[in-house]
């Protein structure tokens, strides 16, 4: 660890900490429906699509109409983003003539980005036309992210109302979030990453001459080898910087290359990387401070706040001490600059640990080094933070809710503490509301676990696909199965997971841990809004203090060591005593 690696972390942590209040306060006008500076030219576009939906802006729904319109829309482009890539073949802006995208992939596919999971099991620029990553996957990015902001602002209002039976309107909430969060950002910042030199075009793919000729041999089925002369290169590009900007801003993910935001074309230079790491953590960051204010408390918006820059303080330790050692198999090799594998030149040990800490804190998934390539404890941090929840700032709205249960769980235990009711700004937690928080809790790694047992004993469509077997074998399907029940979309890259079980299972866990998880969430919303607000006293446990900080932190450390530790164990945990004794997989 350097010096210079430290003042980059610290810099981009004080740029979050810079913005977090003004965008948290512009989002709670936003969506109390006050004056914005956009108004003049947003509010007359806002009503015409009202008009032309059929949508009543002054209606509220209850929680189950809520999830019920969430759920519908979901469906809705689920299906249209499915049709989009089954019919590429016969539609527009396609130069490359590239074929319709299989069934099975195709669905996970579909079910990957209507999730704002963007889990990617193929390679982009040989696999998706340019209508369909920008009509099918780049729209879903702006929706996905819409519905989480959409969702977090229906819980915050259910914990500030009182004695009230509706938590807002969908369609308005999801298109506010559209309209006057993510829309405005997004073209500065598609703008800002064209002058940094991210491709924005709608050009065939170039083909040119290498310098060198390259001979490469392969081995047919019948075992004869083959010798081909390798003299030109395809060169991809396409409408780039305009899915990139809300790939990061929506904490969505998917790369428009293969190698995500490794790719020059992508993320050219180390402004962009500064500029894509601050955006995975800016609506999140922001909505801390929408939370504080909008329930009449600014002081435990920040408490929840200091409570996830905990954890992202501990990951990126953690994370950059891990890469910053050479690998103990390389003693013989004299190294000063850590673990370079599987790593951008461009960014160095620093900012691939950092960057790998922030979209894994956030349920994006980007990555501008491949985690598969980190060493076992570097690698055991982007899974961990995955399996706590991705609640440290988390997805656009996601994090911030899943974040809240745990809330509810530490005053609960808190409660439980001091022998009196639980109460939660003023309103009493009671037993309906601690079962829903523990069923939100146990999907999830019901789901994980689950999948991965049934993958890792199964050699004849779970192992197959492994690039490595042993611990770090293992760690590549609970990486796997970890990000896509937790919506990232991030991989331990050795795991080919385009198998007719890996696009059907991780299309079902994607959807599972979306939707059977936001349901309860919403319940409790709709509980917590038709309560009375209770005159704090004495006995009140305060949720504003570091002392609540510290509870919380303590109950999600306990949830996840728990839940995750055996399993961990068999993997990364294994892996690096093993490579300490002299054995690598």
């Amino acid at each position: 660890m350097t010096s210079n690696g430290w003042l980059q972390i610290l810099l981009f942590f004080a740029s979050v900490l810079l913005l977090a209040k003004p965008l948290g306060l512009y989002m709670v006008k936003v969506f109390e429906r006050t004056s914005t500076p956009f108004d003049f030219a947003l509010r007359p576009l806002e009503r015409l699509l009202y008009k032309l939906t059929g949508v009543k802006e002054d209606e509220e729904m209850g929680w189950q109409q809520y999830a019920i319109a969430m759920l519908i829309f979901s469906a809705a482009t689920l299906f249209l983003t499915y049709a989009i890539e089954r019919l590429q073949g016969l539609l527009p802006l396609n130069p490359q003539h590239l074929p319709g995208v299989a069934p099975g992939l195709a669905w996970n596919t579909a079910v990957s980005f209507t999730t704002n999971t963007n889990w990617q099991s193929y390679v982009p620029e040989t696999t998706m036309s340019y209508l369909t990553q920008m009509l099918g996957l780049a729209t879903h990015n702006f929706w996905s992210a819409a519905v989480g902001m959409a969702l977090a602002v229906a819980l915050i209002r259910g914990i500030a109302r009182r004695e009230a039976s509706t938590l807002g309107n969908f369609w308005v909430d999801m298109t506010r979030s559209i309209l006057y969060v993510l829309l405005p950002i997004c073209v500065v910042y598609a703008t800002v990453l064209v002058s940094q030199g991210v491709v924005q075009n709608l050009r065939p793919y170039d083909t040119v001459k290498l310098v060198e000729a390259q001979s490469v041999t392969t081995t047919g089925t019948d075992g004869k080898k083959t010798t081909t002369s390798i003299a030109t290169q395809t060169i991809a590009q396409g409408p780039v910087a305009s899915q990139e900007a809300i790939k990061m801003l929506g904490t969505n993910g998917g790369g428009f290359f293969n190698t995500n935001s490794a790719h020059p074309f992508e993320n050219p230079t180390p402004f962009t990387n500064y500029l894509q790491m601050l955006s995975i953590f800016l609506i999140p960051a922001g909505l801390t401070v929408t939370l504080g204010r909008m329930v009449g408390s600014t002081k435990h918006g920040w408490a929840v706040f200091a409570a996830m820059s905990v954890f992202f303080f501990l990951g990126t330790t953690a994370a950059y001490k891990a890469e910053s050692q050479p690998s103990p198999m390389m003693h013989h090799v004299t190294q000063t600059q850590g673990n370079m594998e599987g790593k951008e030149v461009r960014f160095g040990v620093a900012n691939s640990a950092l960057f790998a800490t922030v979209t894994t804190d956030a349920s994006c998934g980007a990555v501008n080094a491949m985690h598969d390539s980190f060493t076992p404890l570097g690698g055991l941090v982007p899974l961990t933070n995955i399996l706590l929840g991705e609640i440290v700032f988390g997805g656009v709205g996601a994090g911030l809710y899943g974040m809240l249960i745990f809330v509810i769980l530490a005053v609960f235990l808190a409660g439980l503490m001091v022998g009196r009711t639980p109460e939660y700004l003023g309103k009493k937690i009671e037993a309906v509301d601690v079962q829903l928080s523990m069923l939100y809790l146990l999907i999830f790694p019901l789901i994980i676990l689950s999948l991965a047992a049934v993958s890792v004993l199964a050699p004849t469509f779970g192992t197959s696909s492994l690039g490595n077997q042993g611990p770090h074998g293992l760690s590549e399907i609970l990486y796997a199965f970890a990000s896509a029940v937790g919506n990232n979309g991030s991989a331990f890259a050795g795991l080919n997971a385009n198998t007719p079980w890996y696009n059907s299972s991780l299309g079902v866990a994607m959807f599972c841990g979306r939707f059977l998880m936001i349901v309860p969430m919403l319940a409790i919303a709709g509980n917590l809004a038709r309560k009375k607000i209770v005159p704090a006293s004495q006995g009140t446990f305060p949720v504003t203090t570091p002392l609540f900080v510290v509870l919380l932190c303590s109950v999600i450390l306990i949830v996840g060591a728990l839940t995750f530790f055996p399993v961990l164990s068999l993997g990364p945990i294994l892996e690096h005593l093993q490579m300490h004794a002299g054995r690598t997989y």
